[in-house]
């Protein structure tokens, strides 16, 4: 179980010989963002507790420690099994200096000043780490959009495993505290960064090309990940903001002329009357709807102007191709 809330970094508690402070559950549960029960039971249970003693007996994590339970932490988040992880943490003798750098600054002493993380080392399950300690800072740096055309790749390995990692995880949170929407509002945060000077170089008159979620759906994140790699592209890519109605996209097509649009939805039964109705009203214009369930599919108002993509690859390759 995960603590209940985004730590702080501790203070170091006593300095040990050579390997840097040597550090409590409590300040070690604060630097892994788990609960100090946690660490209690991977020690009870696998062995991977404390090594050093400090007056009146209490023991002490010490670097090399902390090293073995980062690997730990960064296996079972990952999905491995507990005990297998413990074991591969136990038998790969890891000490502090031989942890990936990226990892390493993690576990660092006052845990993340200017240059703490590096985006070109990013992984998953330092995003994770980063937005369950409520670090902003940290997330904004992990989660830089690529400065190439790699979007698809940055939100494949990147991004989209991140987030069902947190998903996936049951925490405690204080009010106003929520690791997901950490996430969210980094990667938006980034990609405005990107595709702002994208934005200014666009030319006059050049046709839009609206994306939109299912009516009655959250917008996916991929919507504005799709809409940054189209404008890498030189494509001038609105999200339609508020209600996805069928006369409000009928006049919002008839007003801009749009080159293409496409309809992202995440539910296993969607409405797509929407689309239909847009390639009533517009038929000249090209739809590519992405559905994540098959069975949906079954309600889609395939013609000539409506199609379906399945990926993120194939939904962007198809909007270049007729956007172009």
């Amino acid at each position: 179980m995960a603590t209940d809330g985004p730590p702080s970094a501790p203070t170091p508690i006593a300095a040990s010989a050579g390997d840097g402070p040597a550090l409590t559950v409590a300040a070690v549960a604060r630097r892994l963002g788990v609960a100090p029960a946690t660490l209690r039971t991977w020690d009870r249970r696998y062995g991977l507790g404390p090594s050093e003693h400090s007056a009146g007996s209490h023991r002490r994590y010490t670097a090399d420690d902390v090293a073995r339970l980062l690997v730990m932490r960064g296996l079972t988040l990952d999905g491995v099994a507990p005990s297998e992880a413990a074991r591969v943490a136990l038998e790969s003798d890891i000490r502090a200096d031989e942890v990936e750098p990226s990892r390493r600054r993690l576990v660092s002493v006052g845990g993340g000043g200017a240059g703490a993380h590096d985006s070109s080392h990013a992984t998953p399950t330092l995003v994770i780490d980063a937005a369950l300690r409520g670090d902003e800072d940290a997330c904004r740096r992990l989660l830089a959009p690529p400065e190439k055309d790699d979007y698809e790749r940055w939100w494949a390995g990147l991004v989209e495993p991140a987030r069902a990692g947190l998903v996936a995880r049951t925490v405690l949170a204080r009010p106003g505290e929520d690791a997901d929407a950490l996430v969210v509002e980094a990667v938006l945060a980034g990609l405005r960064a990107r595709t702002a000077p994208l934005a200014r170089a666009h030319v006059a008159g050049r046709r839009v090309v609206l994306l939109m979620a299912a009516p009655d759906e959250p917008r996916p994140l991929v919507l504005h990940v799709l809409g940054a790699a189209l404008a890498a592209h030189g494509v001038d890519a609105r999200i339609v903001a508020g209600p996805v109605e069928q006369h409000r996209i009928i006049e919002i097509a008839a007003m801009t002329r749009p080159a293409a649009a496409a309809m992202v939805s995440e539910l296993a039964d969607p409405e797509l009357a929407a689309g239909a109705a847009l390639a009533d009203a517009q038929p000249d214009v090209p739809q590519f709807i992405v559905l994540a369930d098959d069975a949906a599919a079954r309600s889609l108002p395939l013609g000539r102007s409506v199609h379906r993509a399945r990926t993120f690859a194939g939904v962007l390759a198809e909007v270049l191709a007729v956007s172009a």
